[in-house]
Formats: structure tokens, sequence, C-alpha cells
């Protein structure tokens, strides 16, 4: 019996480097947070805030690019 997968579409390469990339930012995010809540000194929280700012910036712009990419995916399918 072969079974079909319903709205089942292979992976462009890209995206599958986009999602490695969205799951490592997630990874550094939540290490960012960690270090954050164990650091005592004033430099190292403002360092610590400026990471988390940079990662967490990354990390909108990656979301933006999937949902670009899977946009553009749908528009060459109509």
């Amino acid at each position: 019996m072969v079974k079909m997968k319903l709205f089942s579409r292979k992976k462009r390469p890209t995206e599958d480097l986009l999602l490695k990339e969205i799951n490592k930012t997630k990874l550094a995010l939540e290490a960012a947070y960690s270090q954050f809540e164990y650091v005592v000194d004033p430099d190292l929280i403002d360092s610590c805030i400026y990471e988390l700012n940079a990662i967490q910036n990354r990390y909108k712009y990656l979301l933006k690019q999937a949902k670009a990419s899977e946009k553009s995916y749908m528009e060459t399918k109509s």
C-alpha cells in the first residue's frame, strides 16, 4: 500500500540552513538568559544585556526570513 502525504513538500537546502540557524540562535538565546541570571558585576550585566539584544534581533530577522521564504513558496505554487 502506498501512503500519500497531503500537503507535503521537499525542503529546499536554504530552508534547512535557515531552520538550523533558527535553532542555533534559540540555543544561544537560552544560554545568554542563563548567563544573565548569574552575573553580578555591573559591566558583565551590561555585556549580557547587549548580547541578549543582539541575539534577539538575529532571531527576529531569521523568523522574518523563514516567513518570507514560506510566503514566496506559496506564491510560486499558486
